[in-house]
């Protein structure tokens, strides 16, 4: 049992603020890691009594392979930095909203350090790869609905540089003539995404093999039924036929859904896009979060030095 005062009135404060289920899920299964932690690990230690030499002691704890989880289990896999920092994170947005509640903190929000993420350098396929595997399922796929569903599907995350689930909760009421489309992504914030006219063929193409009132541009084909008329394709499966459409075609190089969204954004910088607006199209807060796409090019990069080095003749 979760012992941390006053963490039903957080969650609920959480939730009050339009978060969506997962972020109350992980703030909740975050900090059920915690109380463990202090129950299990320091033998019942008082929340009141952690100090910051706790939370160097919680910090070594989550990077344990002797870890566990929120539900008391060993774990079987070790956290990565990402992970470890979000848990972190749960914990100082917890301790901050004691602070809003007047209540009195053991330590201060600031003392709990996040770890330091090593840069990772991210890989995509080759353009021409991307293209192949977009194309795939008008080659492999036997079903003539699952042929069109699944390269519509690709298409659109390729043309939009959309997420997985913005493109999953795609509305049949969201298509215009315009290719424009204002979807809710990340955190609820909207925006527009922009298909190619390449991309609204295909779409087009697919939906005129739809006879069903189901909503979703995207569903499964017991989704025609009417018992499941209103739901959509599961993320799973999307990511299930990209690995396998990926393998088929003999490609080294990992590539998901995200992978589709990180190639659209770095094939964009290459043709010379302006960052900001693959900010705006990528949905992100933060011009930051955007340059970790647009400068994951070899190529880019390769073009950039052979342009802009003074010394270059």
């Amino acid at each position: 049992m979760n012992h941390l005062p006053l963490i039903d009135d957080f969650l609920l404060h959480i939730q009050a603020n339009n978060y969506s289920h997962e972020t109350l899920y992980n703030y909740e299964r975050d900090l059920d890691t915690f109380a463990q932690f202090l129950q299990n690990e320091l033998r019942g230690l008082e929340f009141s009594k952690i100090t910051k030499k706790t939370i160097e002691q919680y910090k070594a704890y989550l990077n344990s392979p002797t870890r566990k989880t929120s539900g008391g289990q060993e774990s079987e896999v070790k956290l990565k930095s990402g992970s470890i920092n979000r848990h972190l994170t749960s914990l100082r947005r917890y301790l901050n909203f004691l602070i809003d509640m007047d209540e009195t903190v053991p330590v201060p929000p600031t003392s709990i350090k996040l770890l330091r993420m090593g840069k990772q350098h991210s890989q995509i396929a080759e353009f021409e790869e991307m293209i192949k595997l977009i194309e795939c399922p008008a080659t492999i796929e036997q079903d003539q609905f699952v042929k069109l569903r699944n390269r519509a599907m690709l298409e659109t995350l390729f043309a939009s540089g959309m997420r997985i689930s913005e493109l999953i909760s795609l509305r049949r009421n969201q298509l215009d003539h315009t290719g424009k489309i204002f979807v809710e992504g990340k955190g609820r914030k909207r925006r527009f995404i922009y298909l190619t006219p390449r991309a609204e063929g295909h779409i087009r193409e697919y939906l005129k093999l739809r006879n069903d009132e189901n909503p979703f541009i995207f569903v499964a084909e017991r989704g025609l039924n009417a018992a499941n008329k209103k739901k959509h394709i599961s993320p799973n499966y999307v990511q299930m036929k990209i690995k396998w459409y990926r393998e088929y075609l003999g490609m080294s190089i990992k590539t998901s859904a995200h992978s589709l969204r990180h190639g659209f954004a770095t094939y964009l910088a290459e043709q010379g896009a302006n960052p900001a607006a693959i900010q705006v199209l990528l949905g992100h807060e933060s011009l930051e979060t955007t340059t970790r796409y647009v400068h994951a090019s070899d190529r880019y990069a390769e073009t950039t030095h052979r342009e802009f080095h003074p010394l270059k003749k």
